[in-house]
């Protein structure tokens, strides 16, 4: 894994940030409003977490909320095996609390929030349909080049 072609491959953070942006303007686009309007990228080494990225409206005190906020999250993933690439979602996570989440590499996952409302709330509109497709496409990103 020291090779130094091979390290040339992995996604950095700020690759990773410029995709999720691109998804991001993709599903809004396609959605004809905000679908996620807070996207941070973590990493989780020995239970404990990191902040690598952040985009969203609480950029002053998300931090202070990211352990309660991705509760519901935590739940639903527990007990299960995640591979890069895979994602979940939490269906009646409100407010500030964490609606998906993809596992982005090894230790780092990104999670995503609509601030406004849940996911059954997403999906209940007919254009969830065609939003969903970049989201799915920036996994298929993360599962050909994980972050590091």
């Amino acid at each position: 894994m020291d090779d130094p072609e091979f390290a040339a491959t992995r996604m950095n953070v700020e690759t990773a940030v410029t995709h999720l942006k691109n998804c991001r303007e993709r599903m809004d686009a396609l959605y004809h409003k905000p679908v996620f309007d807070e996207w941070v990228l973590i990493s989780l080494v020995e239970g404990k977490a990191a902040v690598l990225a952040y985009v969203g409206p609480r950029a002053e005190s998300f931090a202070q909320k990211i352990h309660a906020d991705s509760g519901p999250m935590y739940a639903a993933m527990q007990g299960k095996k995640y591979s890069v690439g895979d994602f979940e979602f939490v269906q009646e996570a409100r407010g500030s609390r964490f609606d998906a989440c993809i596992k982005a590499g090894e230790s780092v996952y990104l999670l995503a929030n609509n601030t406004f409302g849940s996911m059954a709330e997403l999906r209940a509109d007919a254009r969830w349909r065609e939003a969903q497709k970049p989201f799915v496409g920036l996994t298929e990103k993360f599962r050909a080049d994980p972050v590091v």
